[in-house]
Order: C-alpha cells, then structure tokens, then sequence
C-alpha cells in the first residue's frame, strides 16, 4: 500500500493548463498525424500501437516540441510531424520497456504484451520507429534528424545500462543519474532542441532548450521514482511498487541502501538482488525509506533539476510559449503530491 508523500512549499499540485492551452492547435494536428501514421494493412499494428497510443499519456513530449517552437517564433508545418515522431519513439520505448521489465499493467490498463504477446510489442515498437524516422526525412531538417536519431541511440544505451545495472544495490548515484540521463532525459532534450532547430535560432538558444529539455526529464523520472513508492496508481499510471517487484534499482533504493544498516542492506539484496519477496516486503521498504529520508531527498534532487530547467529558459524574453514552460517544471515537481 503506497503512501501519500508530504511536501512542504505547496498547496494546491500545479498543473499544464498553459502548456496545453498554448498548443491545442497544434497537437490536434499531431494526433491527426498520429492516427494517421499507425495505419497498416497488418491488422495486428494498428490495434496494438492504438491501444497504447489512446490510453490517455499527457503527450507531454510531443507538446513540448511544440512549444519550443512555439517559443522560437517557428513559422512552417515541420514541427507537426516531427511532434509525432517524438511521441511514436516514446511509444516505442513504452512497448520495449513493458517486455524487457516483464509489466503487467501500462497506464491503468494491461500491457500490449499481456494481450498480444512479447513478439508482437517489440514489433509494433519498431514499427512505430520506423515511422517516426520516416517524418524525420519528411520534414527534410538534417540537423533535426540528427538531433533525435541520436536520442534514439542514447536510449537504446540507456535500455541496456539499466539492464546491466539491474538488480545491482551497489550502483552509486552517479551511475543511476547516467542511466536516467540516457533513458528518459535524452528524449525530452531532443524534443525541446528540435523547435529552435527548425526557427533556425542560434546555437545558444539550441542549447538553453535541450538543457532545459534534459533536466526537466532528469526531474520527471526521479519523481517517478518517489511515486513508485510513496504515490497513487492514478498519478503514477501503473501499479505503485512496481519498481519494487521488478527488482528495480531507483535512486530512492540507493540512497536508502548507502544510508542504511547492514541488517537493511541485507534486505534490499533478499528482495532486489535475488527477487525473494515476502508479504509485507513493500511496507518494510518504505519504513527503511522513511527513516532516511530516501523519498523527500529523491524530491529534493528532482526540484534541483527542476530548477535548473528554469533558468535554462532565462535567455529568453517573456511570452506565453516561456510561461508555459516554466509551469510545465512545477507540474513535474509536483506530481509527487
């Protein structure tokens, strides 16, 4: 059973009311294309990329793109597709991860591969890939399709870091914030970058949107990491402890496994290393997290990187596009209410 975790500084969960209404156009646009783009006279690849692509994700990436450009005074219809391509590489990665982690449930409902099988998922996910890089060469930004096939390598990286380091409690922090870097902060820095690409901004302005980009993914992950212990299934989009189950090592495990006595540690390699988990395990983790303070210091370092996406965005004038923006920092922080 997860607890609610207590944070001091906030009343009411800050939400992306700005960033939606700033690109509603536009993302219509992008859902058009994205419905549109999973079409395959292989009946098998529409049902499985729809089940997942309509099972209610913020499309927070996608919409991002967009209001990078938006923030660039982009003008052209390149950041339509390449939106799209966006949100079909996380897809990808979605149906990818369910498989290697061997999840049950995505976003509140079963896993494509609990319905359709490993084979199928790690398909529809290339497939899904495929297509995105096909509206890479179609928006004809050489430099773009640098930017994201990059992210795409970096991902895979990240993938396999994290499966080497599974199960490992002696992983560091800085090992952890590697594997983060590559698995989820690559993509939302490309997808921030691609904007001022595509306007034609100078090198500076690339570079303060994918820092931007970067470190509001390092945030969003580790308050995914919090939530997974101390959340809701509804805020979290899976069951809570799934981490836990999975025998994945978060920063909340690390930082409870160095700070912790032997006979703690001792637990985390029963559970985590040799997967035996007893009921009442995930009630004892979060006691040995609590007492360490694991849960609010993983807050703290993802408002750290939150605030670093902040001033990331300083060089910029004040606009709508930069408004809702810095908002889009706040509701990833304070998810973990």
């Amino acid at each position: 059973m997860g607890v609610v975790i207590p944070l001091e500084e906030k009343t009411k969960a800050a939400g992306v009311e700005k960033l939606v209404s700033l690109v509603d156009g536009d993302m219509g646009r992008v859902n058009q294309t994205i419905l549109s783009r999973t079409g395959s006279e292989v009946a098998m690849i529409p049902e499985v990329a729809n089940h997942l692509i309509s099972s209610g994700g913020k499309r927070l990436r996608p919409m991002l793109t967009l209001a990078t450009a938006a923030l660039c005074s982009y003008r052209g219809d390149g950041h339509i597709k390449l939106a799209a391509a966006v949100e079909f590489m996380h897809t990808a990665t979605l149906l990818h991860d369910d498989v290697v982690d061997e999840s049950d449930m995505r976003r509140g409902k079963l896993a494509a591969r609990m319905l359709w099988g490993n084979e199928a998922s790690v398909l529809v996910g290339d497939f899904l890939l495929g297509q995105a890089f096909k509206m890479m060469v179609e928006v004809g930004s050489l430099a773009a399709l640098d930017i994201l096939s990059s992210a795409a390598t970096v991902i895979a990286e990240g993938e396999v870091m994290q499966l080497a380091a599974a199960k490992d409690t002696t992983t560091t922090e800085d090992a952890y914030l590697a594997v983060i870097r590559a698995k989820t902060a690559a993509l939302f820095a490309a997808a921030c970058e691609v904007g001022p690409v595509l306007a034609n901004r100078s090198k500076a302005d690339q570079a303060a949107c994918e820092s931007y980009g970067a470190n509001l993914g390092i945030a969003f992950q580790l308050i995914d990491d919090a939530l997974d212990y101390g959340g809701t299934s509804a805020a979290l989009g899976k069951n809570v402890g799934d981490d836990f189950r999975e025998g994945k090592i978060t920063l909340p495990v690390v930082l409870s496994f160095r700070r912790g006595s032997e006979s703690e540690r001792d637990f985390w390699r029963r559970t985590l290393e040799k997967g035996e988990i007893r009921d009442g395990d995930l009630e004892t983790a979060l006691g040995i997290m609590r007492k360490h303070r694991a849960l609010e210091d993983t807050i703290e370092r993802a408002r750290h990187y939150g605030a670093m996406a902040r001033d990331a965005l300083e060089i910029f004038e004040n606009s709508a596009a930069k408004s809702a923006l810095l908002e889009t920092v706040d509701f990833c922080i304070s998810r973990a209410h």
